[in-house]
């Protein structure tokens, strides 16, 4: 049998790094605007019927607890569940909600895309492409953002929804 070769301090210290930063890294994949990998499936059944499920990181835990109390009156609409369902869906909101710098304020009317940050990442988009038939309104993140499903919203993912007029489809590429 081979014996094996010491491991040196320098190897040791960067193994534990590289082991440090995968651990954060995955950590850090649940948090924020990433969905978390344990989603209840009246989250994905429920809410994803009418539009994105958001990552419950892009509103404070008090956000989310008004949106899942005022179902009967969802922002004009009647979305109410049972109890029971309500309960077990308030409960992973809260677990998972945001606690980060961003989203301490809650947002007025709860509303994802008015809080502070929504408003400074879109303030390029001009007010007609929120009425493009492809796109309907600024709640529909999957209109331009492709992993929008899955918490991804970064700018490399991006494509552009149809109906832009020229001048858009120039502001687009900037």
């Amino acid at each position: 049998m081979k014996k094996l070769a010491p491991v040196r301090p320098s190897a040791k210290a960067v193994a534990l790094c590289m082991l440090a930063l995968q651990t954060f890294s995955s950590a850090h994949a649940d948090s924020g605007r990433a969905m978390p990998r344990n989603v209840p499936s009246a989250y994905a059944q429920e809410c994803a019927a009418c539009h994105t499920a958001y990552p419950p990181g892009l509103l404070p835990a008090a956000s989310w607890n008004r949106v899942l109390m005022g179902l009967d009156k969802h922002y004009g609409t009647d979305a109410s569940l049972d109890a029971t369902t309500v309960r077990q869906l308030n409960q992973w909101l809260q677990a998972h909600a945001g606690t980060y710098k961003r989203v301490t304020e809650e947002p007025p009317e709860d509303r994802i895309t008015r809080s502070a940050w929504f408003e400074r990442k879109h303030r390029k988009i001009e007010p007609a492409t929120w009425k493009l038939a492809s796109v309907k309104s600024s709640a529909n993140c999957a209109a331009c953002h492709a992993g929008a499903d899955q918490g991804q919203f970064d700018d490399h993912n991006l494509r552009m929804p149809a109906g832009l007029d020229a001048r858009s489809r120039r502001a687009w590429n900037d």
